[in-house]
């Protein structure tokens, strides 16, 4: 049995993924949001939207959000422009 994932609230950030939400077009001024962003101990950090209650009642089935946890949505040219700076494994 393995031990269940537990995020580290202390690991600090260690590299964007993808660029910024300025270089892709999505935010005026001084806003940074949204952004993934890899942690030194290689977990991912995601900065969207938290849209956790809009999504509540029609989360696919197997699909739950925990306490404690978020459904967080972010731009598909986020995640697009993260995926070269993605390891395959």
């Amino acid at each position: 049995m393995t031990d269940r994932w537990q995020a580290d609230p202390e690991a600090p950030f260690a590299r964007r993924l993808g660029k910024s939400s300025h270089e892709l077009g999505q935010t005026s001024g001084n806003a940074s949001c949204p952004d993934v962003w890899e942690l030194e101990n290689g977990d991912v950090a995601v900065i969207g939207s938290d849209l956790t209650r809009a999504y509540e009642g029609r989360l696919p089935e197997g699909v739950s959000v925990d306490p404690g946890e978020r459904l967080v949505i972010i731009p598909r040219a986020t995640i697009v422009a993260a995926k070269a700076d993605i390891p395959d494994a």
